[in-house]
This record gives structure tokens, C-alpha cells and sequence, in this order.
């Protein structure tokens, strides 16, 4: 019987597992010399930052993920790890194969690095350490660079508390079979277990101590690795990735911790040491201290070019001791939210520019969101808004470089969010120049709750503001020359495993036509609504996670 390409994708770990696939070489003795290894491959595999004609192919061996050292249970000694890559996924057209070396000093990790392979082309690939087989991935090259594609499906997510609830949506999402991945931020978290709680409590928990040493985040980041339906969404698509602040702690900002912490660069350091061990990033991103490259271009031919951006480790401190503030401070112009080499470096790329979408792939909301009804503007100092000048030389920037679709995408907030963009958003009725789209968590916060369109209190003071919904999820868009399509799915609960996912409300962005128009408003059905557990009125109101509960 020929399985289908979702049955190998998505029930690839016990493929992997039970050694059926065969036809990678086995070295003659490499057994003898040493101890067997146990079955590797519990973190799956991954592949990422696609180029025309290659990408990164990623795994990390840990046979026991959960090991207190960060190590995964793997013995002291340098392992080879044959990969195979392929036009089809049965393996009969294996178009390269090579081995990689797995040590110590990078846990194990194993980035394989391609080029000179043929664009826009669907690939398949998998491991081999002694006689253990890994799942088999999906993974793609772009188009050529001078060739305008018909569509690129791409989807987009964030947030992913593994104490909050269930992996599901990463799932949902792989089942949709995107050609391209982006995960915004906060990937992982640090906190220790029962630490930052839900109101109706913890379905799963941490293993280990908050995270600060170099063992802790490995740890943490093969806790989360070890999530089948995570590793479902890694290995159907290539993944673009950018950190927020969870990935090393809340609300970092540069050199600044949340809490005075002399040890801090320390913890930096080995947060991006781990979190560069558990990405499929290139070599170019390999951190040097308290250092990572991590903003770069995503090029999907002229279609797109997806600027992936870091506004973590560049920009300065929070303004006014953080939080939602009335803070003169957000708009001294002397302060970025990027830096001044990013800002640079991406005011060069609008310049240079010959896509049809320009897509701003980043964390923290873009938009004005003022939460006062009166005539203060009380808004975040951990989003762009706290950063007011850096956002006003970001939009002017794209403006003058004549920009034809400017789109940012945005994770962080817990929520799905719309919004139009504006240059001055004091004047509801100044011209739309951007649109932005916001992603819900995949599990932070909780189950959520649903709503109806429009009805956040918030609307009615922030009108370039146009859809919210607080039941966790992703996002899913198709963009073609002429539009991009933008579908916020949702799941009802994620306290359970197996909820399904609805497309909650869908949006277009015509070509040279910023703003959003609305195309469909698709409320939860009342039975499945009738069947998820009871929210806690309390998290409807959670918006944003930028101070610790």
C-alpha cells in the first residue's frame, strides 16, 4: 500500500523509530567501537532559510532529551551522521548525501548546509546515526530570484507556552502543507515549573530550573523539541525564525535584563548558544558571545522578500519602567527599537527592492495601540510604540523607497490582530501607507475565549485597528502578485489535545492598496464551542504578555 506524503510527514517519528527506511549506508563496525546509541532522533528534524538554490537541514541527536546536563543522554564523543536529500520521498532519486559530525560542544546538533540545487523545487531528506533512521522532512528551495512565482502559501506563528496547553495548532497548521514557515518569537520559555500559571492551571509542566545556564535552555529547548505535533509543523516546510524575549528572558532589551542580574551576559550568551544549536539556521548566525546575526533576508523570488528582523538585541532599554505607560520618553528620536546598523540595513533593502510584497517578519506590535479612552495615549513600551521615532523613520523609509506592499507580521500579543497602518495615527483620516498582521499563541495564555468582530473595547479609540480575537492559533496567508490573502485560524481549547481548527475571519490586501478588506467573519460553531472547556473570564482580558502574571 503507498503511504501519502501527510502519513510520512506526519507519523514520521515512528518511521524513524522502527528503522523503515533503509537505504542510507551503514558503516561496516561503527557499532562495535563504541556503544550502541539508543534511538536518537526523539527531536525530529528540520530544515530552514531557504535560498534559490539550497537551505539549512537540521537535527540534533539526544537520546534521553530530558538529561539534566543538556547533553540528551549522548555519550562524549564525536558521531557521524549520514543525510540523504531527495526529489521524491520514497528516496529512489537521492540527489545528494554527504555526512555531517555531531559533537559535543554543539549538543549534538547537526546544520547541514546546502547550495547548488535547482529553485523552486520540493525536496525530501533524513538522518542516519549508527543503524537509527530519523523521520523523513519536506523541505523546498525558493524560486530563482528574476522569476515572478504564482503563489507562495505561507503561515506564520508565535507564542508557544508548553505549560500552557497543547501543541495542536503547530499540527494544524502542518497539516495545511504551507510551502513556508515563519515562527515570530518566544518559541520556547524560561520560566520554572508553576511559575507562570493560567488561570484554569497547568495541562503539562516544565522540566527543570528557570533558565539560565547553557544545560538549562538545552533542556528546554529538547523538552519542547520532543512535542510530536511540533515536529510535525518542522518537518513539513522550511522555517524562517526570529527570537523575542523567552528565549533567553522576559522583556530582556539588549544588555538590559527585566531584574538587575550581574550574571546576565552569561545567561545571553548561553541562550544563544542553545538557540542556535536547536534552529536550522545558517552558519552565518552562529552567536560569538553575548553576539547572533540573526536579522536577514528571505527572498521568495520577485514575489517577496521576507526582512526578518531582531528587536531584541539591539534596543534600548523600555521607556518609563515599561509596561502600558503615558511616556514622553517613547518618542525621543535618539531611541531604536532596532539599532542603528539594522535600521540601516533595512531602509537599504527597501531601497534595493524589486519585490511585489515586502513583508516585515518581526515580534512586537507595530501599530499604535493606545488602551486610554481619555486624552492620554497609554500604550505598551515593550512594542514599537515605545520606540515611536524608530517606527515613524521605518514607515517613512519604505514610503520614500516607494515600498509597493508593506506588510509587517507581528507575534508576541497573545491575540490575533488587523491593522492598518498609518503615518500619523493622531489623524484617523490620514492615509493608509501599511497594513499589519498579528498572530494569536500557539499556546500562550491558555484556551482564550472567543468574540465577535469588533467588539474590543479598544476599537473604539485605535479605528485603523480592525479585527482581534483571543482564542489561540496562527495564521495562514496566500499571496500571489496581485493580493495577499490572510486567514486567522483558531482552535476552541488547547487544555486538551486534538482540537480542530476553524479559519475564525479572513482579510485581502490588494496590490498597491495598503489597508485591510475584511472577506469573511466565521464565528466558532456552538457545538464546538459547547464542548471546549470553560474559559476563565479572567483570560479574556489577557492581551499581553509582556509583564510577568
Amino acid at each position: 500500500m503507498s503511504l501519502s506524503r501527510r502519513t510520512i510527514l506526519l507519523s514520521g517519528a515512528a518511521l524513524g523509530a522502527a528503522g523503515a527506511v533503509t537505504g542510507l549506508p551503514v558503516a561496516a563496525g561503527a557499532a562495535a567501537a563504541h556503544r550502541p546509541l539508543a534511538y536518537p532522533f526523539t527531536l525530529g528534524v528540520a530544515s530552514g532559510d531557504p535560498d534559490h538554490d539550497g537551505f539549512v537541514l537540521w537535527t540534533r541527536l539526544a537520546p534521553q532529551p530530558l538529561a539534566e546536563d543538556g547533553l540528551g543522554g549522548m555519550p562524549d564523543r564525536e558521531v557521524p551522521v549520514h543525510w540523504e536529500l531527495a526529489a521524491d520521498e520514497r528516496f529512489r532519486h537521492v540527489v545528494r548525501r554527504g555526512v555531517a559530525v555531531a559533537r559535543t560542544r554543539s549538543a549534538h546538533s547537526v546544520h547541514v548546509e546546502l547550495a547548488g540545487l535547482l529553485p523552486g523545487r520540493e525536496y525530501f531528506y533524513r538522518f542516519r546515526a549508527e543503524r537509527h533512521v530519523s523521520p523523513t522532512g519536506r523541505t523546498r528551495t525558493a524560486p530563482a530570484p528574476w522569476t515572478m512565482p504564482a503563489a507562495l502559501a505561507m503561515g506564520f506563528a508565535s507564542c508557544s507556552q508548553y505549560e500552557h496547553g497543547y501543541f495542536t495548532a503547530y499540527r494544524r497548521l502542518a497539516e495545511t502543507e504551507p510551502e513556508l514557515i515563519l515562527h515570530l518569537g518566544d518559541y520556547q520559555y524560561e520560566y520554572a515549573p508553576d511559575t507562570y500559571n493560567v488561570p484554569a492551571g497547568n495541562p503539562r509542566d516544565h522540566e527543570g530550573p528557570e533558565t539560565r545556564t547553557l544545560a538549562n535552555y538545552r533542556q528546554r529547548h529538547a523538552q519542547y523539541k520532543t512535542d510530536a505535533d511540533l515536529q510535525a509543523a518542522h518537518a513539513v516546510a522550511p522555517w524562517a525564525v526570529v527570537f523575542d524575549d523567552h528565549e533567553v528572558e522576559n522583556n530582556w532589551a539588549d544588555e538590559v535584563p527585566e531584574a538587575p542580574d550581574p550574571e546576565f551576559p552569561a545567561r545571553r550568551a548561553a541562550a544563544f548558544q542553545a538557540y542556535y544549536e536547536n534552529m536550522p539556521l545558517r552558519r552565518t548566525s552562529i552567536p560569538r558571545g553575548i553576539d547572533m546575526q540573526l536579522y536577514r533576508r528571505v527572498r521568495w523570488g520577485r514575489l517577496a522578500t521576507f526582512h526578518m528582523l531582531d528587536t531584541r538585541q539591539y534596543r534600548d532599554d523600555q521607556a518609563c519602567g515599561d509596561g502600558y505607560k503615558d511616556c514622553a520618553a517613547a518618542s525621543d528620536p535618539a531611541r531604536s527599537i532596532t539599532g542603528a546598523e539594522q535600521e540601516a540595513w533595512l531602509l537599504d533593502g527597501f531601497r534595493r527592492s524589486d519585490a511585489q510584497w515586502d513583508i516585515l517578519g518581526q515580534q512586537v506590535f507595530f501599530a499604535q495601540r493606545d488602551n486610554n479612552s481619555g486624552p492620554l495615549t497609554v500604550t505598551s513600551m515593550d512594542s514599537w510604540d515605545g520606540y515611536v521615532a524608530s517606527r515613524d523613520r521605518i514607515t517613512r523609509g519604505w514610503l520614500a523607497a516607494g515600498v509597493r506592499n508593506p506588510v509587517v507580521l507581528t507575534g508576541d500579543v497573545h491575540a490575533h490582530w488587523a491593522s492598518d497602518l498609518k503615518l500619523d495615527y493622531a489623524d484617523p483620516t490620514s492615509r493608509t501607507v501599511g497594513t499589519e498582521l498579528v498572530c494569536s499563541s500557539i499556546t500562550s495564555t491558555g484556551d482564550g475565549a472567543d468574540s465577535a468582530s469588533g467588539s474590543h473595547p479598544w476599537f473604539a479609540f485605535n479605528p485603523h485597528l480592525r479585527f482581534q480575537n483571543n482564542l489561540r492559533g496562527y495564521v495562514r496567508t496566500t499571496i500571489t502578485p496581485g493580493q495577499l490573502t490572510a486567514d486567522f485560524d483558531v482552535l476552541p481549547y488547547v487544555s486538551r489535545p486534538g482540537a480542530p481548527a476553524y479559519t475564525r475571519a479572513s482579510f485581502v490586501i490588494e496590490d498597491r492598496v495598503p489597508g485591510l478588506h475584511q472577506t469573511a467573519d466565521n464565528p466558532i460553531p456552538s457545538a464546538v464551542r459547547s464542548a471546549a472547556p470553560s474559559a476563565d473570564p479572567g483570560q479574556q482580558t489577557v492581551q499581553q504578555e509582556t509583564v510577568r502574571p
